[in-house]
């Protein structure tokens, strides 16, 4: 797959969008010859790192209430053909996710932690805590004793700072966003956007600069 294109994916392994737009990753792989390079992160936060994370108090919006995103992610999961449960509260902060699947990344399963995260959370409805994520190496075939070490490890730590503050540069402001090339596309739903821009179709070339409140 070198010359295939390569599309960043940042995800967060608790984010019911991000688990929506992946199950449609195979396919639009398959149909484009595209490769998406998984880049999980804690979504929160890039969200904190901007400055206005919408879930930190109550919503600012009707697209931010709980009761309206579970009732959006069963229709788009509905859609897709996939199964779908509201996940429940973690015991473990979501940045130990991320970390769990770089960590992972250090015995080449990324892709299938984060795919195996999702299916616990969104799937079966597991309770993520320090004991799940210590029965990861099980289930993913892996060394457990360098699985601990490397999710200890600060340079997994340090590489997990990396990724945000690399999505922040590059404007993202959360998850899940894909980059085709500078061209970002937000959120499961700009699917179809990032589709036609894989078929050849117009799109901005770079993300635009946040424009200035001139109001007075």
């Amino acid at each position: 797959m070198a010359d295939a294109v390569t599309i960043d994916f940042y995800l967060g392994l608790g984010s019911r969008y991000s688990y929506l737009a992946a199950s449609q990753l195979d396919r639009i792989e398959a149909t484009y010859g595209c490769h998406f390079v998984w880049k999980p992160i804690a979504s929160g936060a890039l969200m904190d790192r901007r400055g206005g994370n919408p879930f930190r108090a109550a919503p600012v919006s009707g697209q931010y209430d709980w009761g309206y995103r579970e009732y959006d992610a069963c229709c788009w999961a509905s859609f897709y053909g996939i199964p779908f449960r509201e996940p429940v509260a973690f015991r473990v902060d979501p940045e130990a996710l991320a970390l769990a699947c770089l960590a992972a990344d250090r015995q080449g399963a990324l892709v299938p932690c984060c795919r195996l995260l999702q299916q616990l959370i969104f799937v079966e409805g597991t309770v993520i805590d320090d004991t799940v994520i210590s029965a990861l190496p099980d289930r993913l075939d892996l060394d457990p004793a360098a699985f601990r070490r490397d999710l200890a490890a600060t340079e997994t730590s340090a590489r997990h700072e990396g990724l945000l503050d690399e999505a922040a540069a590059r404007g993202a402001f959360g998850v899940p966003t894909f980059f085709l090339g500078d061209r970002l596309f937000w959120g499961n739903d700009r699917l179809v956007l990032l589709e036609a821009a894989l078929r050849g179709a117009t799109a901005f070339a770079t993300v635009p600069a946040p424009s200035e409140d001139t109001s007075t």
